[in-house]
């Protein structure tokens, strides 16, 4: 089969477009035929070396996947042989990645997908709609009428947060670096977005949420504490699940006096049982056409190094020129 595979850590052009042998899937594992697959940073990340894990070489890069069902395990009960699938939590903890065109996956990190969700929409939307689930409900716990900020609206997980906050019936608040993104955060369903760049954030959300903002969720590498927790209403909520490397101040005597909260995780460290519950309301809203993925362009497999440049010069560099998810046709 082709795959797109390191043979060691390092730069996106460590990333070999190349034959593999098919897997074989144990008696618990699906064998999908890999029709979609996106990328993360977190793919990034690893491929890099940037986060340690212990990989089987040659490891196939890549957490989501899209695809049908080729064959199952002797144990496997969801899934049958034609049904189509989608899931994430792959290329971690020693499980083979995703860029191939096909991929044994443990059946627990596997979801159906919606008969009319194509696999570039599921495979685009796996591990942010999952990452942006866990924060903003089991953590955040956020309710109908209350006032959501997101900062970084139209990225992977931003634009799903603004999305779920709409269809719990809360007021979403984002930022975005362009008119045209701010705009794009309007239409995702962010009751006001704010740019930036041009904007002081400070004012802009005296003016959009004078009363504070219930729950923040951060998805940008860099942290300004201090804004946040100025920010922030009583029994407030802050979610991190980015920047492994930032320190920032905290003004914890005004965080405290406040009954606020800071939640932080890792989307990789939630357990099955967890992520199904997350997949399950996912893939209503996704029928429902209540929650799409911001796809910023489709490009090939055989791209795959080329992807993983992009991605790390948007991630990393801050070059501004994604807008949403880079997503991989297979085969």
């Amino acid at each position: 089969m082709k795959a797109a595979y390191i043979e060691r850590t390092g730069p996106p052009k460590n990333i070999v477009y190349g034959d593999l042998p098919t897997p074989e899937p144990a008696a618990d594992q699906v064998l999908v035929k890999v029709s979609a697959v996106a990328v993360n940073p977190v793919d990034t990340y690893i491929r890099s070396g940037m986060i340690e894990f212990d990989l089987p070489f040659p490891f196939v890069v890549g957490c989501d996947l899209a695809g049908t069902v080729e064959a199952v395990g002797a144990e496997v009960k969801r899934f049958k042989s034609g049904d189509r699938v989608w899931g994430s939590n792959q290329g971690l903890l020693g499980r083979q990645g995703t860029f191939a065109e096909y991929a044994a996956v443990d059946e627990c990190w596997l979801y159906p997908t919606p008969e009319d969700v194509t696999d570039q929409q599921a495979a685009a939307i796996a591990l942010v709609a999952i990452t942006a689930h866990l924060g903003t409900f089991r953590d955040a716990k956020l309710n109908m009428g209350e006032t959501l900020f997101v900062n970084g609206g139209t990225g992977g997980v931003g634009s799903c947060v603004i999305q779920m906050a709409k269809a719990t019936g809360a007021r979403a608040i984002a930022t975005a670096g362009s008119t045209e993104k701010v705009k794009a955060c309007r239409e995702l369903g962010a009751a006001a977005a704010i740019n930036y760049k041009t904007s002081n954030m400070d004012d802009a959300l005296r003016r959009w949420a004078p009363d504070g903002i219930d729950v923040w969720y951060e998805t940008q590498r860099e942290h300004d504490l201090e804004l946040v927790v100025e920010h922030l209403a009583p029994g407030g909520r802050l979610i991190l699940m980015a920047g492994r490397d930032s320190c920032p101040p905290f003004p914890i005597g005004k965080f405290y006096v406040k009954d606020c909260k800071i939640f932080g995780f890792a989307m990789f460290n939630s357990p099955p049982e967890e992520q199904r519950k997350c997949a399950a309301e996912i893939n209503r809203w996704m029928a429902r056409g209540k929650l799409q993925p911001r796809i910023d362009r489709v490009m090939g497999l055989a791209e795959a190094a080329a992807a993983h440049r992009l991605q790390e010069e948007n991630t990393l560099e801050k070059a501004g020129t994604l807008s949403g998810k880079i997503v991989l046709e297979v085969g």
